[in-house]
């Protein structure tokens, strides 16, 4: 049971089950001991009895008239187990050695057997057979932890209900809808801690989204600065060192770039889908990218359903990782159809990435040594490539290639 509610249930359940069995073993095991109150039952009984020394016709008188009063089958037994009077039905199959005083339930009803001070015995049978007080006692133990637990039920509901609304609220708010409320319902501590997570939630959304403006409106600004830089760089004309300007040049793109990526985080984060969804051929889409570095696509053609300025951010920030860190070798792009899912590959042929680090440059803003020693690009790329694969319904990994290298692969769904 992995609702909470139903734990609750079965726990109220338990615990009525056990009360239960406790209290008919217990009133067992008290109607089977042999009580003092027997011992003075004897004792009324053989003083309204004629002394043993009387003739059987004044035993059966006085029995006749005990059987009479008491509505009872009597026997009354002398010490080996012979009968001396009888009155009602006749006694059952009755042993002296193995009898023992008290009430017996058996397959001729229930008897009360008394063994008087001079040593005889009286069985006593019920005329007309009543429910045993255990039997009554149990039934009535049944019915109360029956409507203790059809009660329990409806209490134990409603608070399992406003469990699993508080935990949907939550769910909604670590899957990024920043505006998820939950209910307060009552007021106890399930409504304080409804309570608290909104005044949380509310909490959280004022400060992302504090920080989502002031992340746009810094991206914006510093585009005023580069244009001006850019602007100076290019007045220069042959009065700067062309090594110098060319160098500028370079930094003022990187830095655009980005912004950039900046903007698009930005956005992607407030935007928990896709603003626009179209069919899409992968390898055209490959191709387009790849003429501007030069590159061949290769592989089979594959249409995917999704945003299209999106998937281009993919592919283009995947060449341009793999130009980055090929060196001397080529970068290689394909696209595969398997079984329903499409494949975008783009592998390089440089130092590869070691196996612990595979999975951190997916993390914003995390870079390889080697290119923190370079300084070239800022950790955003990747990141991005995987949050909008995911966004796609498919997923970005980084795995070796054969000879050296790396290879980078997008798994989509196919249209």
């Amino acid at each position: 049971m992995n609702r909470l509610y139903l734990q609750f249930y079965a726990t109220i359940l338990l615990v009525l089950a056990v009360f239960v069995g406790a209290a008919v073993l217990t009133w067992k095991l008290a109607e089977d001991e042999t009580p003092q109150y027997l011992d003075v039952a004897a004792e009324l009984t053989g003083a309204l009895l004629p002394d043993a020394s009387a003739s059987d016709a004044d035993e059966q008188r006085v029995i006749d008239g005990l059987h009479r009063k008491l509505k009872f089958d009597l026997t009354l037994y002398r010490r080996d187990g012979s009968v001396i009077a009888m009155a009602g039905r006749p006694p059952p199959r009755f042993d002296p050695y193995r009898a023992r005083p008290g009430w017996r339930r058996g397959r001729d009803g229930s008897t009360f057997t008394l063994q008087l001070p001079d040593g005889r015995w009286l069985v006593a049978r019920q005329v007309r057979e009543r429910p045993s007080p255990t039997l009554w006692i149990a039934g009535f133990l049944v019915l109360l932890a029956a409507a203790i637990a059809v009660g329990a039920w409806p209490v134990v509901r409603r608070l399992g209900s406003r469990l699993e609304r508080l935990k949907a609220g939550v769910d909604r708010l670590g899957g990024g809808d920043l505006a998820a409320r939950v209910p307060v319902e009552g007021r106890d501590e399930v409504a304080a801690l409804a309570a608290s997570f909104n005044r949380s939630a509310a909490r959280i959304e004022e400060l992302v989204s504090a920080h989502r403006l002031l992340l746009a409106n810094c991206s914006h600004e510093l585009r005023t600065p580069l244009a001006r830089i850019g602007m100076a760089v290019s007045l220069l004309g042959e009065k700067a060192d062309p090594k110098t300007a060319q160098s500028l040049k370079q930094d003022i793109a990187e830095l655009d770039q980005l912004i950039d990526e900046i903007l698009l985080s930005s956005r992607l984060e407030a935007v928990p889908g896709l603003d626009h969804r179209e069919p899409i051929d992968l390898l055209a889409l490959a191709a387009e990218e790849a003429a501007r570095e030069d590159i061949e696509a290769s592989g089979t053609p594959v249409t995917v359903s999704g945003d299209r300025p999106l998937l281009r951010r993919v592919v283009r920030n995947l060449l341009e990782n793999a130009r980055r860190h090929a060196g001397d070798g080529a970068v290689e792009i394909s696209t595969a159809n398997e079984a329903g899912r499409a494949i975008l590959e783009v592998r390089d042929h440089g130092p590869g990435v070691p196996p612990d680090e595979r999975e951190r440059i997916f993390e914003p803003f995390y870079r390889l040594s080697r290119s923190r020693e370079t300084g070239r690009g800022a950790g955003l790329g990747l990141a991005l490539v995987r949050e909008i694969a995911r966004r796609h319904g498919g997923d970005a990994t980084c795995l070796p290639a054969d000879g050296g290298g790396s290879r980078f692969r997008i798994d989509l769904p196919a249209a």
